[in-house]
């Protein structure tokens, strides 16, 4: 496994990490998910990505058992506050400071641990001013239950003024988690650049286009059975934008490049956003430990350029680069 640092601060990431969005808690029984996460650390992950909203507050409770036991100081759990849970009462959501300290406590009680490496604000809350917002953040960086922060699908203009506000109070502000990949390339003009000036990283989730740039679903033919466009609790709304023949035609075009590069089709995908110098980490998530073992092997890998611009060339016209699909509700 390679590391790298995390924004400007000290911490050290795994450039692969696992998350646990869609299965844990939801699609996967305890036995499997407590496998994947075995698998997870036997092949050196030593960062974890969860949230309090996932599965409605069980992903982190299954992360929490997998973990248990571990040496704390080997690990870096990052969760996340903004999405409703529980009976979804008026200060049940958002970024207010109610909700926050609320959230990052009861986080902290189910993953068993008494604190976050990273605290990550899930989307931007325009109904509450920033600087409540970070101040929740700095009390709870000074209480030691978060050790920095992050954002997740922030647009540019948002990470700015987080970063100038998080500067003041000593908030130690450092990641974005956007979904980036071969096909979703809209954080490159923009995000990438205000959070290389901010001194922000990329965390990036979805690098397979949840499981589209693995080539398994193909043009013109039925979806697989049991895969995930198929389950509408498993992301089939988020697969859906590139279930169709075009772009599937295209992503086909990528299989003779992986075999060139002596990778698989998902190894490519993975190895293609770690090219990117501002991302940090390529979360990966699993339903099965063997597709672990599989998408860590693309740790390390270096494309060249001649590959690099042959994949571009594959999927030229079908990749989606508007900075304004930046998710932020």
């Amino acid at each position: 496994m390679e590391f790298r640092r995390l924004g400007r601060s000290g911490l050290n990431v795994s450039e692969i990490s696992y998350g646990n969005w869609l299965t844990h808690g939801s699609q996967v029984e305890e036995d499997q998910a407590q496998a994947c996460i075995k698998a997870a650390l036997d092949v050196g992950i030593t960062t974890f990505d969860t949230a309090d909203v996932y599965a409605n507050t069980a992903a982190e409770s299954v992360l929490g058992r997998g973990l248990k036991g571990l040496r704390r100081e080997s690990l870096e759990i990052f969760t996340k506050v903004y999405w409703p849970t529980g009976p979804k009462g008026p200060n049940d959501q958002g970024l207010g400071r109610k909700h926050i300290m609320e959230s990052a406590n009861a986080s902290l009680k189910r993953l068993g641990t008494d604190y976050v490496d990273l605290y990550q604000a899930h989307r931007f809350d325009r109904t509450v001013p920033l600087e409540e917002t970070f101040l929740a953040f700095a009390d709870l960086v000074r209480q030691g239950k978060v050790l920095y922060v992050g954002v997740s699908e922030w647009t540019a203009e948002q990470i700015t003024r987080g970063a100038a506000i998080a500067r003041e109070l000593n908030v130690p502000l450092i990641s974005n988690q956007p979904q980036y990949n071969a096909l979703w390339r809209v954080i490159e003009a923009q995000v990438v650049p205000a959070s290389e000036r901010e001194g922000l990283s990329q965390i990036v989730w979805s690098p397979i286009a949840q499981g589209v740039l693995t080539g398994k679903y193909k043009p013109g033919q039925p979806l697989p059975e049991g895969s995930r466009a198929t389950d509408e609790k498993g992301g089939a709304n988020m697969v859906a934008r590139f279930l169709n023949d075009d772009v599937l035609e295209r992503v086909q075009r990528l299989e003779p490049i992986a075999e060139k590069a002596g990778l698989t089709m998902a190894q490519l995908a993975v190895a293609w956003v770690l090219q990117n110098p501002n991302v940090a980490s390529a979360i990966i998530g699993a339903s099965r430990p063997e597709q672990v073992h599989e998408n860590v092997k693309a740790a390390g890998v270096k494309l060249d350029a001649d590959l690099l611009a042959a994949i571009d060339e594959a999927l030229d016209g079908v990749t989606e680069t508007d900075p304004t699909l930046t998710r932020s509700p």
